[in-house]
């Protein structure tokens, strides 16, 4: 690095510590204060099952209708991007699930956006809590499909770099819309049975970062009422819903469509999706013909989730669960090493929970991890806020050689030996979103300005998502984290 490139970033290093040691009291808050609405589930997990499970049914659609009078912003690609037409609506989907041991239920709640800071997670929580309309609740849990054509949720995609895309108006109308989601779910519940059910999604995944390595299956969950009114589908599939490239056109992208086909084929019937570890780049196999633009985005999206919906409908070997759910969360603080997040929260672009480090000039975001049970240990659910890289959960990583750092991923454990369940998956993006989650071996920032430009390692790979991360120890952290948690629950 030149003196010029040094000079540079050690004037935006010098910059931003001066912002940190002069940002206001009320940009700070304490954990205490950010855990707040966050419901912490079962002490201990316990087997024993209950006498029947319990499940509702929920959404509602939050997708303005004044667009055309007002300016909103597409999430996902390009900033200064405003919204010219609708293709379909955005929703709030929500199930409550409860397993009837005493303890109380859960509920899962899909938003149709490209993330959510916890911060705005618990404006929902608690519309819900406070709402005076659900019963006994454990465990409130809300993730996103991440969606590149929905409207923004976190202020990065407004018309300048400095300016949030956020509208406070619409973030207000799709936390009530939420919440009542989730009261609806609740409301509508009804006694029956659960099955589980999983299978190889073919050759319809890509990842286009090294190591390739997903999640290749796509898991079902299928709520069956005693009174036959309509089966409840859950689904997860691994993939970035970015299939409609660089649209100005609102859309939930191929979850909508995956979801449209189960209900359009299943008489009654109600879905909800679930993505999964997504970061790496985890997208559909056509994906590169998307960003080139050398592909009709739209029939591939619509095509690609009605595919995935008959993938899902499938599945003929079903495991019957046993009324089981087991659910713990634990606060956590993630160390911000990304100086470009640090004045996106200074200048009001961001809004996540944030608080100051032991350390002069450091700051943390205090974020969440959770983990679930389902069944006689048929089933293990992470809870992952955020973009997860999969060798975090598989251990798949980059050798020596091959790694940007040239050095081995050094982890005590990852995701998927912390349990002897039979099945697992990753839930992500859920209850926050900080980017992507990287292991730390192939983590490389540009030396001049890091997290501003993207880095190139000498094997020319591009570093681009580690410009969209909190920073290098985030992912050690949340594995040290959920071990804790896991191991916590097992005591």
């Amino acid at each position: 690095m030149n003196f010029k490139d040094r000079l540079t970033k050690g004037a935006v290093t010098a910059l931003i510590n001066t912002l940190i040691s002069t940002m206001p009291k009320k940009y700070f808050t304490t954990q205490a204060n950010a855990d707040k609405f966050m419901l912490t589930g079962d002490d201990t997990f316990s087997t024993a099952p209950g006498e029947k499970w319990t499940c509702g049914f929920g959404k509602a659609a939050y997708t303005p209708d004044d667009y055309k009078e007002k300016t909103y912003y597409i999430a996902g690609y390009d900033s200064n991007n405003p919204v010219k037409g609708v293709l379909d609506d955005l929703y709030a989907r929500a199930i409550y699930l409860d397993d009837n041991r005493g303890g109380g239920g859960v509920v899962f709640c899909v938003l149709d956006c490209v993330g959510m800071s916890r911060r705005d997670i618990n404006d929902i929580r608690k519309l819900a809590l406070e709402s005076g309309r659900l019963g006994k609740v454990k465990s409130v849990n809300i993730s996103a499909t991440h969606t590149h054509a929905g409207i923004d949720t976190q202020g990065l995609w407004g018309e300048k770099l400095y300016k949030t895309g956020r509208d406070e108006a619409f973030m207000s109308n799709l936390k009530k819309k939420a919440a009542q989601a989730i009261a609806e779910a609740y409301e509508s519940r009804k006694d029956g049975r659960l099955y589980m059910g999983y299978t190889p999604a073919e050759d319809m995944q890509a990842d286009v970062r090294t190591p390739e390595t997903y999640d290749k299956n796509l898991t079902r969950f299928r709520f069956s009422p005693d009174d036959n009114s309509g089966d409840i589908y859950l689904v997860n599939f691994a993939s970035h819903a970015e299939l409609l490239g660089t649209t100005s056109l609102v859309s939930a992208d191929f979850p909508a469509y995956l979801i449209k086909e189960i209900e359009e084929k299943v008489p009654n019937s109600n879905a909800l999706f679930f993505n999964g570890a997504v970061g790496g780049m985890i997208s559909a196999k056509e994906i590169k013909k998307v960003y080139r633009d050398s592909i009709d985005c739209e029939a591939y999206m619509k095509g690609f989730g009605k595919q995935l919906g008959e993938l899902a409908l499938s599945i003929e070997k079903e495991t019957e669960l046993k009324p089981v759910l087991n659910i713990k969360t634990k606060g956590i603080k993630i160390a911000i090493d990304n100086t470009v997040l640090i004045l996106a929260r200074y200048i009001n672009v961001l809004n996540n929970d944030v608080g100051r480090t032991e350390k002069r000039n450091k700051v943390c975001i205090y974020s969440e991890v959770a983990y679930a049970e389902m069944g006689d240990k048929d089933v293990a659910m992470f809870l992952v806020p955020g973009e997860l890289f999969p060798e975090l959960y598989n251990g798949e990583f980059l050798n020596e050689k091959d790694s940007a750092n040239h050095r081995k991923a050094s982890y005590k454990k990852v995701l998927a030996e912390m349990t002897d369940c039979k099945h697992k998956f990753v839930v992500g993006l859920c209850n926050d979103e900080l980017g992507y989650i990287l292991a730390e071996n192939d983590f490389l920032l540009n030396e001049a300005l890091p997290y501003i430009n993207k880095a190139t390692d000498d094997m020319d790979r591009g570093h681009y998502e580690e410009t969209n991360s909190t920073g290098p120890e985030t992912g050690k952290t949340i594995l040290d984290e959920m071990e804790s948690l896991i191991n916590s629950a097992s005591a």
